[in-house]
């Protein structure tokens, strides 16, 4: 079933020079493992295919039910160095959530 990540997510995110920082905690075990399959760098990319123009790493956080994932060259220099747009990573959790993903129906309702 298709669904945003906001149905079975919550979100961090923030700025660190050129690059953002967005965190995914999962809402539970389960679909945080489907999550680890699923949700991949370059699925993370394609979304943010306007913004990011580095590279995607992608960390595992177990204990905590997360994916933290660090997009590379997405602020245009920084939140306070950007002269066209007044780029900040903090908004960028909130747009990961709106990702449609392909959930399977069992999960959903966990």
């Amino acid at each position: 079933m298709k669904i945003k990540l906001k149905k079975i997510a919550y979100s961090r995110s923030g700025d660190k020079g050129a690059n953002s920082n967005v965190g995914l905690i999962f809402k539970n075990h389960q679909i945080y493992e489907w999550a680890k399959k699923y949700i991949t760098k370059q699925k993370v990319k394609d979304h943010f295919k306007h913004i990011a123009k580095g590279e995607v790493d992608r960390y595992e956080m177990d204990n905590i039910l997360a994916l933290n994932f660090i997009l590379h060259d997405s602020l245009e220099g920084g939140g306070s160095e950007s002269l066209i747009n007044d780029a900040q990573g903090k908004t960028h959790g909130q747009a990961l959530l709106l990702m449609e993903v392909d959930l399977p129906e069992h999960l959903y309702n966990l």
